[in-house]
């Protein structure tokens, strides 16, 4: 017993959810898709780029 309460927050943020429609900004996230945030890479993650694992 007492489930009642839970099962139905757990519905209505499913369904919110489901049918919201968030405000995403597109253009922002193109950009730090490709890298075009203006903040420098870190050296240690620089150095994994130039790293082949296919090559070895």
């Amino acid at each position: 017993m007492g489930r009642g309460r839970a099962k139905a927050k757990q519905t209505k943020v499913a369904r919110d959810l489901k049918y919201r429609t968030p405000d995403t900004d597109f253009n922002n996230l193109q950009r730090e898709l490709h890298g075009e945030s203006g903040e420098p890479i870190p050296q240690q993650y620089v150095d994994m780029e130039r790293e082949d694992p296919a090559a070895s």
